[in-house]
C-alpha cells in the first residue's frame, strides 16, 4: 500500500498511479477540465488568460492540459506553446511534428540491431552446450 499526501488538499490517500492528487481532487480537476473544454468550444478565439478567468482555472493548469494533448484551441487561435526541443510555435503537445519525427528516427536507429549474430563454428557449438552429469 502506497500512502501519499495530496498535492492540492494535503490529505492522505492510497496512491495507485498518475498525478499525486487524491480521488476527490482528481474528480474536481476533471470537472474543471470539462468546464474549460466547453468554454473553448463555445468561444474558440479566446486567449488563455480569458479562459482562465472565465473558468476560474490557473493558467498553468490550462497549459498542462494543452501539453498533455487533452485540450486544443482553434487553428486560427492566438493560443500557442513552444516546442520543448526547438522552440517553434505549436498548438498542442510538447514537440512540433519535425522534432517528433526526428526523435522517432533517432529512437529507431538506437533500437535497431547494428550487426547480425555471427554463426558459430562446429567446435564453438559443442563447447557452448549444456552438460549433464551421469548419476
Amino acid at each position: 500500500m502506497d500512502v501519499r499526501t495530496c498535492r492540492r488538499c494535503k490529505k492522505l490517500f492510497n496512491y495507485s498511479m498518475g498525478p499525486i492528487i487524491c480521488p476527490a481532487c482528481r474528480e474536481e480537476m476533471e470537472g474543471m477540465f470539462q468546464d474549460v473544454k466547453k468554454y473553448v468550444r463555445e468561444n474558440p478565439h479566446s486567449d488563455m488568460r480569458t479562459v482562465a478567468e472565465e473558468c476560474n482555472v490557473d493558467i498553468n493548469q490550462i497549459r498542462q492540459w494543452i501539453r498533455e494533448e487533452r485540450l486544443e484551441f482553434a487553428e486560427d487561435s492566438a493560443v500557442m506553446l513552444n516546442c520543448e526541443k526547438c522552440g517553434r510555435s505549436i498548438r498542442t503537445g510538447r514537440f512540433c511534428e519535425e522534432c517528433k519525427n526526428d526523435m522517432a528516427r533517432t529512437f529507431g536507429r538506437a533500437t535497431a540491431t547494428s550487426a547480425p549474430a555471427k554463426e558459430e563454428t562446429g567446435s564453438q557449438r559443442t563447447s557452448n552446450r549444456m552438460r549433464f552429469l551421469d548419476r
